[in-house]
């Protein structure tokens, strides 16, 4: 979010941005002035753009940092965060959850004057909400209770149990019985490349090597839910893929 400011009318405004700027008090805080991003001539006049130095950070209750260090190790997954009967998101995960799944999105007070989004579903309900996150192209981490909360001195103990993506998964609930479920993997070399599917829910597995047309051709063929290939090479594999 983006509040920008207006000298003449001493109002905040708020613009939806990828970035994350703030404005406290009607002063600047954070950073200076970036830049004017327009001029409204009746209006008058001129927004100044303020960047923030960092992103918001929620407050750490013992069970958000235990959340935080959970989630570090799986960045790109949404983490479902067993807390007693509830698998629970948070952050940007609530609200992508959220909206996946049609369930409400609200903010809790966490510990601070702080909040952070929240969105959950009851356990027994994973199976029903579980299959929709990964056909939408989710990976989804399962963190569970790894000791019974009675029994715990501090903390509940808690650990991914389980990671499910589009192309790897053997759970009924996520596979489509009438079609393969393949993960591919692409290696690029300078001016050829190789192919490989893998259905681990059957053991069908497809190989092939050729020019870049002729593997593009294949990944366009082969329908498959969820493609590797080296980080370092992603701008090679999006302009040839």
């Amino acid at each position: 979010m983006i509040f920008v400011y207006n000298p003449y009318k001493l109002r905040k405004q708020v613009k939806q941005n990828n970035d994350n700027c703030y404005l406290k008090g009607g002063f600047l805080s954070g950073a200076l002035a970036k830049k004017i991003i327009f001029v409204d001539d009746q209006l008058l006049k001129c927004f100044l753009l303020f960047p923030m130095a960092n992103k918001q950070k929620y407050a750490e209750t013992p069970l958000m940092k235990q959340y935080y260090n959970i989630k570090a190790k799986h960045p790109d997954a949404i983490l479902l965060f067993r807390v007693g009967d509830f698998y629970e998101t948070f952050g940007a995960d609530a609200i992508k959850t959220s909206e996946i799944l049609g369930i409400t999105l609200t903010r809790r007070a966490n510990g601070a004057a702080s909040s952070v989004e929240l969105a959950g579903f009851p356990y027994h309900a994973l199976d029903i909400y579980l299959p929709r996150l990964v056909r939408a192209g989710q990976r989804v981490a399962i963190c569970e209770q790894l000791e019974d909360p009675k029994l715990a001195k501090k903390i509940v103990k808690r650990g991914i149990t389980e990671l499910v993506t589009p192309g790897v998964s053997l759970d009924d609930n996520v596979l489509t019985h009438k079609e393969n479920n393949f993960l591919a993997a692409v290696h690029i070399d300078k001016k050829a490349a190789g192919v490989a599917f893998l259905d681990i829910s059957t053991g069908e597995f497809l190989a092939a090597e050729g020019s870049f047309e002729y593997i593009d051709q294949l990944l366009s063929n082969v329908q498959h839910k969820e493609v590797l290939y080296e980080k370092r090479k992603k701008e090679l594999f999006t302009e040839n893929f």
